[in-house]
């Protein structure tokens, strides 16, 4: 049984190919001076079976294609146009084979017939030796018969413009060196699919695809183009003939997913969509691809409106000038021949085409008209790649010029012509220029028909646009939702649910931080330093950065007054020195007084180094001045407090003790080791762990605080530490000696310039532990001038009024009056 197939098989082939029996007619052959092969589906095999023997196929067993019989006519229609030109090609005539290419596997005497020389086929022929029948081929169509039958054309380097192939595989010049296509591929389909989809915001998507190479390249390019996009593919399956159709569908709803992209030929996106309508599927958007979103019948299904929005996506140039004058000049003369639609003398060769003669013309001419322009503009490549190999002039060409078929190839590579509107070039992998148009199915109208709604070109750049008023929804109030997730409001980042980045729930990016959905939606970016944002912010603002400036009217008020101070205390200590010899210096303290208004003076300087930016010289220097030199004064007022009460009341009570006071000067000894004890803390805090400038971006949103940082609270509360304690000893001294002789009475100035000092501190620390504020500097300026004021004004001023105003209390009688008047009160008490 099976050597009588491969007999059968044998016998068939050898009979048709190379013994050339008359298998063609007035429509599958034409002589000329050079032959182009064409291959085209005009039955098609809808689903074949797995043989176990070599057989060939009986095309007219299938059923026909009215959609491949037009395109069949469009390269008969081409090659007589260009046989009229008196331009292109003069004195040349084209002639064509035209095989019923209906299958995928088992065409191969056609092809066969098309590469042989003279009714051989010699494999092991030398490339230049080879002269076969055609010089170019046109066809088949589609990707997997293209692919099947490519060794056999590439081997002889034969020239290749194909018109219904878009595999991106086929751009591999290794392997396929002699394909050109007129028809762009799926790597410029595919990218204009995602332009759709993000258009209008649609990341949830199915991708429905066939069993075919053609599906699987579109499938595995859509994978890849859309990494980065924000689009997922939610759901994707292979259909086969008598597949579960109604389960696809159920898939889909269930995921929620109301945009599909069927990317597959005509056959499966018909049952595909004659499913929808089967199980009541609503509103969708059906993205078709190039292969079917022109058919005719579909858009006449009884209930085709209700499944949803059909967009597709077509050549921008469909009708043909001449074309339909063409078709209806072969009914024509077809009618007048009832024998003529039986094309072939003998049925081995599959050239029998029976079905054609009870087309009308308008049939025919309204039939997909998808891949017309491409067959053109093959035919016409090949026509000005031969027009310039015979080194054609306006007159004639040179048509005994020899060349092989692959010396065309050179000549394609290098076309730019114009045709029909179009511009017809090619690239380096052999694609042409992209004109596509994005076409609307109006299934509400009767007739259905299409509208083109958008465009997309890659020549001379990409440009891709869509006119939102043509569409069923306008102003994108009603655009269908087909998304995983709905869209994070402004200042949300996404955080991912599940496998696919699509799904996500919303999260409000806290303060200073803020979500750039151009960079990455899913990350909430901390602003710089110098930056600051609300909570839920797409952007960041500058922060302002503030500081204590000299110009700042309070600045100006708080150096005025410092000013003052120094001026104050200037003049006097010149007093106090002109007026050193009197009473009321020597009662006041005299060397001592000038020591004390020396460290004051002193002290007040430091106030001018909280203005201005600060730096590590100012963080150190506005403390240090004036904690060392103030305690210096209060060292001397502690002295002078403990001094009053040991005249008056210790002398008595231990004179001894009073005597070694005296003897060694130990008010100056008191003075001196407290100042070095305090000088010693003071330059321990100033360089194991000084204050330093800091940049405070977290106290304000808006601001950047420059402030000096205190880094270690041990060093500085020594310092605090010896000054309050010298102050609190000032004071217990000072109430010991309330009740002295009124001119030698200063426990009073004394415990309240103390006060004032204590007061002033108390407040400011109170703020600064409770406020944050450039200002809280501010107030630890005024703490300090405070401080200075308040010895100033309640000790050296009253004796500085009586040496100015009162000179008669500045004598030794006055006070040895007070003198007296104390003692005889306390031996009355």
């Amino acid at each position: 049984m099976l050597q009588s197939r491969i007999y059968t098989f044998l016998v068939g082939f050898t009979h048709c190919v190379f013994f050339k029996v008359s298998c063609s007619s007035s429509e599958f052959s034409l002589d000329g001076d050079y032959l182009l092969g064409g291959l085209f589906p005009v039955h098609e095999v809808v689903q074949s079976t797995v043989m176990l023997s070599p057989e060939g196929v009986e095309c007219k067993r299938h059923p026909f294609s009215k959609s491949g019989y037009h395109m069949f006519q469009v390269m008969r229609f081409a090659v007589e146009e260009i046989n009229n030109s008196s331009s292109l090609l003069p004195n040349v005539s084209l002639g064509y084979e035209i095989f019923d290419h209906c299958s995928e596997t088992k065409n191969f005497p056609s092809v066969f017939n098309l590469i042989s020389e003279k009714g051989l086929l010699k494999p092991q022929e030398k490339l230049n030796s080879h002269h076969p029948k055609i010089i170019a081929l046109t066809g088949p169509y589609g990707s997997t018969r293209t692919l099947t039958i490519a060794p056999l054309v590439t081997m002889d380097l034969i020239p290749w413009v194909q018109y219904g192939a878009a595999s991106h595989q086929l751009n591999d010049k290794l392997q396929y060196p002699t394909f050109i296509r007129a028809i762009p591929s799926n790597k410029d389909l595919i990218p204009m699919i995602i332009h759709i989809l993000q258009w209008y915001g649609w990341n949830w998507v199915a991708f429905l695809g066939g069993p075919d190479n053609y599906s699987e390249d579109g499938l595995s390019l859509f994978y890849k183009y859309i990494s980065n996009t924000g689009i997922c593919l939610a759901y994707q399956e292979t259909l086969h003939i008598r597949g579960n159709y109604n389960q696809t569908l159920k898939n889909i709803n269930m995921l929620n997913i109301n945009v599909i992209v069927v990317f597959a030929l005509p056959i499966y996106a018909e049952t595909t969509l004659k499913a929808a309508i089967a199980n009541n599927v609503r509103d969708k958007v059906w993205i078709a691809s190039q292969t079917w979103s022109m058919s005719q019948q579909l858009p006449r299904e009884p209930g085709i409106k209700k499944i949803g929005t059909v967009i597709g996506i077509t050549e921008r140039l469909l009708s043909l000038p001449g074309f339909d004058k063409f078709i209806y000049k072969l009914k024509a003369t077809t009618n007048k021949d009832n024998n003529s639609n039986v094309l072939v003398q003998g049925n081995i060769c599959n050239q029998e085409c029976k079905e054609s003669a009870s087309l009308t013309a308008k049939e025919i001419i309204n039939e997909n008209p998808t891949f017309s322009f491409a067959i053109y503009a093959a035919i016409y490549t090949i026509a000005h790649a031969l027009h310039k190999v015979l080194q054609c002039d306006p007159d004639e060409c040179r048509k005994n010029t020899t060349f092989k078929p692959y010396m065309l190839l050179g000549e394609m590579k290098k076309l730019d012509f114009p045709l029909s509107g179009r511009t017809v070039k090619y690239d380096v992998n052999g694609n042409p220029v992209v004109n596509y148009a994005v076409v609307l199915w109006h299934t509400e109208t009767n007739p259905p028909r299409t509208e083109m709604v958008g465009t997309y070109d890659t020549y001379p750049e990409i440009t891709f646009a869509i006119d939102n008023s043509l569409m069923p929804w306008r102003n994108n109030t009603s655009v269908p939702f087909s998304n995983c997730s709905v869209e994070c409001r402004e200042g949300y980042s996404r955080e991912q649910e599940g496998f696919h980045a699509c799904c996500f729930r919303c999260k409000k990016c806290p303060q200073n931080t803020y979500v750039d959905y151009s960079r990455d939606p899913y990350t909430c970016y901390p602003c710089a330093e110098s930056e600051w944002s609300d909570e839920g912010s797409t952007t960041c603002k500058i922060r302002s950065v503030v500081y204590l400036q000299f110009t700042e009217i309070t600045s100006i008020v708080v150096i005025f007054f410092t000013a003052c101070l120094i001026t104050l205390l200037i003049f006097i200590f010149c007093l106090f020195a002109y007026n050193s010899n009197t009473p009321v210096v020597r009662s006041a303290g005299g060397n001592m007084c000038f020591l004390m208004l020396a460290s004051l003076t002193m002290s007040s300087i430091s106030v001018f180094f909280f203005f201005g930016q600060p730096t590590s010289a100012d963080c150190i220097l506005r403390d240090f001045i004036f904690s060392f030199f103030f305690t210096i004064c209060l060292s001397c007022m502690t002295v002078r407090s403990f001094q009053i009460v040991c005249v008056f009341k210790m002398a008595a009570e231990f004179p001894k003790l009073h005597g070694l006071w005296v003897k060694h000067n130990g008010q100056w000894l008191f003075i001196l080791f407290s100042s070095f004890l305090h000088f010693i803390s003071c330059v321990l805090w100033a360089t194991v762990s000084p204050d330093h400038p800091f940049r405070d971006s977290i106290t304000f949103n808006d601001q950047t605080m420059l402030i000096c940082e205190r880094r270690n609270t041990l060093t500085i509360s020594i310092v605090l530490f010896i000054s309050w304690f010298l102050g609190f000893l000032c004071i217990s001294f000072s109430y010991m000696g309330r009740d002295l002789p009124k001119s030698y009475n200063e426990a009073k100035s004394i415990t309240f310039s103390l006060l004032m000092y204590y007061l002033s501190w108390i407040t400011y620390f109170t703020i600064y532990l409770t406020f944050k504020s450039k200002y809280v500097l501010l107030l630890n300026a005024l703490a300090q001038i405070s401080s200075i004021y308040g010895i100033l004004f309640s000790y050296f001023i009253p004796k500085s009024y009586i040496m100015l105003f009162q000179p008669k209390k500045n004598t030794a009688a006055y006070f040895q009056t007070s003198i007296q008047n104390y003692t005889q009160t306390i031996s009355r008490s």
